[in-house]
């Protein structure tokens, strides 16, 4: 089992992508308020599709609370770690912590756990700050999962048999 955390999403439809991975991957979603946009969001629900059934969520009222209520060991993905994220082995269970697609995740959090920040290498160059959240949990959400030999996943498929028409 992995745990994503989204501590103050934004963004519906970075959150419904997430929420999607998360089903589709067995992933654990817990969304942290306060967010900029309700669980009823048109925008969160379409591009998280006809998934939600699918997904363990969980919302907290705020960070404390979240912190209060899990254990367990996390990892927190931003620009400002100091180890690439496909550096460390990550134990089932674990806790994928990412920030607000405006400003991160909250230095004092950082600076109380910087042994378990992390970060996906990008250019380096100023004007390129960060990836998109979603991609960024995709990235760590299938890096956990590849450490893992893809435990419960299929990983295999197969052709269908129909093409479509030929365009002339």
């Amino acid at each position: 089992m992995i745990n994503i955390v989204l501590l103050e999403p934004q963004i519906p439809q970075n959150t419904g992508n997430i929420a999607r991975t998360c089903a589709a991957t067995g992933a654990r979603l817990h969304l942290v308020r306060p967010m900029g946009f309700t669980p009823d969001d048109k925008k969160l629900k379409r591009a998280g599709l006809d998934y939600w059934h699918l997904l363990d969520i969980t919302y907290y009222d705020s960070t404390s609370e979240f912190f209060e209520k899990n254990i367990g060991e996390m990892y927190f993905f931003t620009t400002k770690g100091g180890k690439v994220y496909s550096e460390v082995e990550y134990p089932d269970g674990c806790y994928l912590v990412f920030g607000r697609e405006d400003r991160g995740i909250n230095e004092r959090i950082l600076s109380a756990n910087y042994d378990r920040c992390v970060r996906i290498p990008m250019l380096d160059d100023a004007s390129a700050r960060s990836l998109n959240l979603s991609n960024s949990v995709a990235i760590a959400v299938y890096e956990v999962l590849r450490q893992h030999g893809f435990e419960k996943l299929k990983t295999t498929g197969n052709l269908t048999g129909r093409d479509e028409p030929e365009i002339i």
